[in-house]
Protein backbone atom coordinates (compact mmCIF):
# COMPACT_ATOMS: atom_id res chain seq x y z
CA UNK A 1 0.00 0.00 0.00
CA UNK A 2 1.05 3.58 -0.63
CA UNK A 3 2.09 5.97 2.09
CA UNK A 4 -0.57 8.33 0.68
CA UNK A 5 -3.10 5.88 -0.68
CA UNK A 6 -5.70 6.37 -3.41
CA UNK A 7 -8.13 3.48 -3.09
CA UNK A 8 -8.86 3.60 -6.83
CA UNK A 9 -5.21 3.37 -7.92
CA UNK A 10 -3.85 0.00 -9.07
CA UNK A 11 -0.30 1.01 -8.17
CA UNK A 12 -1.33 2.01 -4.64
CA UNK A 13 -2.96 -1.41 -4.31
CA UNK A 14 0.45 -2.96 -5.04
CA UNK A 15 -1.07 -6.37 -5.74
CA UNK A 16 1.56 -9.05 -5.75
CA UNK A 17 0.89 -11.02 -8.91
CA UNK A 18 4.27 -10.90 -10.64
CA UNK A 19 7.87 -11.29 -9.49
CA UNK A 20 9.00 -8.61 -7.03
CA UNK A 21 12.70 -7.73 -7.17
CA UNK A 22 12.89 -5.18 -4.37
CA UNK A 23 10.91 -3.18 -1.81
CA UNK A 24 11.77 -0.46 0.73
CA UNK A 25 10.04 2.55 2.29
CA UNK A 26 10.34 4.60 -0.93
CA UNK A 27 9.50 2.18 -3.73
CA UNK A 28 8.96 -1.33 -4.99
CA UNK A 29 10.26 -2.98 -8.16
CA UNK A 30 8.34 -5.79 -9.87
CA UNK A 31 7.62 -7.16 -13.33
CA UNK A 32 4.92 -5.09 -14.99
CA UNK A 33 1.73 -7.07 -15.59
CA UNK A 34 1.28 -5.44 -19.00
CA UNK A 35 4.75 -5.45 -20.59
CA UNK A 36 6.61 -8.00 -18.46
CA UNK A 37 9.62 -5.73 -17.88
CA UNK A 38 10.86 -4.52 -14.48
CA UNK A 39 8.92 -1.51 -13.23
CA UNK A 40 9.64 0.74 -10.25
CA UNK A 41 6.70 2.30 -8.38
CA UNK A 42 6.84 5.16 -5.90
CA UNK A 43 5.05 4.26 -2.67
CA UNK A 44 3.37 7.66 -2.47
CA UNK A 45 0.44 8.37 -4.76
CA UNK A 46 1.41 11.25 -7.04
CA UNK A 47 3.53 12.17 -10.01
CA UNK A 48 6.35 14.34 -8.66
CA UNK A 49 8.78 12.59 -6.31
CA UNK A 50 11.76 14.50 -4.96
CA UNK A 51 14.81 14.33 -7.25
CA UNK A 52 16.67 12.24 -4.65
CA UNK A 53 13.80 9.74 -4.59
CA UNK A 54 13.77 9.57 -8.39
CA UNK A 55 17.51 8.92 -8.42
CA UNK A 56 17.11 6.15 -5.84
CA UNK A 57 14.16 4.57 -7.67
CA UNK A 58 15.98 4.55 -11.01
CA UNK A 59 19.00 2.95 -9.34
CA UNK A 60 16.77 0.21 -7.85
CA UNK A 61 15.08 -0.28 -11.23
CA UNK A 62 18.39 -0.60 -13.06
CA UNK A 63 19.66 -3.18 -10.55
CA UNK A 64 16.54 -5.28 -11.20
CA UNK A 65 16.90 -4.78 -14.95
CA UNK A 66 20.54 -5.88 -14.86
CA UNK A 67 19.49 -8.98 -12.93
CA UNK A 68 16.81 -9.75 -15.51
CA UNK A 69 18.42 -8.66 -18.80
CA UNK A 70 22.13 -8.27 -18.15
CA UNK A 71 23.57 -5.66 -20.52
CA UNK A 72 20.46 -5.60 -22.73
CA UNK A 73 18.76 -2.64 -21.00
CA UNK A 74 18.56 0.24 -23.42
CA UNK A 75 16.61 2.86 -21.47
CA UNK A 76 14.44 3.87 -18.55
CA UNK A 77 10.95 4.73 -19.79
CA UNK A 78 9.28 7.25 -17.47
CA UNK A 79 6.18 7.77 -19.63
CA UNK A 80 3.23 6.83 -17.44
CA UNK A 81 0.86 5.60 -20.12
CA UNK A 82 -1.86 3.58 -18.43
CA UNK A 83 -1.67 5.06 -14.94
CA UNK A 84 -0.62 8.70 -15.43
CA UNK A 85 -1.52 9.82 -11.90
CA UNK A 86 1.08 7.68 -10.07
CA UNK A 87 4.85 7.84 -10.63
CA UNK A 88 6.36 4.68 -12.09
CA UNK A 89 8.99 3.84 -14.68
CA UNK A 90 9.95 0.79 -16.73
CA UNK A 91 13.31 -0.66 -17.76
CA UNK A 92 13.27 -1.35 -21.48
CA UNK A 93 15.42 -3.86 -23.30
CA UNK A 94 15.55 -4.18 -27.09
CA UNK A 95 12.76 -6.81 -27.05
CA UNK A 96 10.40 -5.11 -24.63
CA UNK A 97 7.58 -4.57 -27.12
CA UNK A 98 7.39 -8.19 -28.24
CA UNK A 99 8.08 -9.57 -24.75
CA UNK A 100 4.47 -9.15 -23.61
CA UNK A 101 3.26 -11.44 -26.40
CA UNK A 102 6.05 -14.02 -26.27
CA UNK A 103 7.09 -14.46 -22.64
CA UNK A 104 5.14 -16.30 -19.99
CA UNK A 105 4.33 -13.95 -17.12
CA UNK A 106 6.23 -14.22 -13.87
CA UNK A 107 4.52 -15.02 -10.60
CA UNK A 108 4.89 -13.64 -7.11
CA UNK A 109 7.09 -15.78 -4.89
CA UNK A 110 8.20 -13.24 -2.30
CA UNK A 111 10.39 -10.14 -2.57
CA UNK A 112 13.76 -10.96 -4.13
CA UNK A 113 14.84 -14.48 -4.80
CA UNK A 114 14.43 -16.45 -7.99
CA UNK A 115 12.10 -15.28 -10.72
CA UNK A 116 9.48 -17.95 -11.45
CA UNK A 117 7.11 -18.18 -14.41
CA UNK A 118 3.45 -19.12 -14.51
CA UNK A 119 2.40 -22.39 -16.08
Amino acid sequence: MCASNDENCELCEAARFTHWYYEDEICWVADCEVCSTPMVVWKRHGTEPDPADIEWMVRCLMEAAAERFGDEVTKVDRVMRQIPEHFHAHARDKNWLSRRWQDKPSKYSGVGGSRELLG
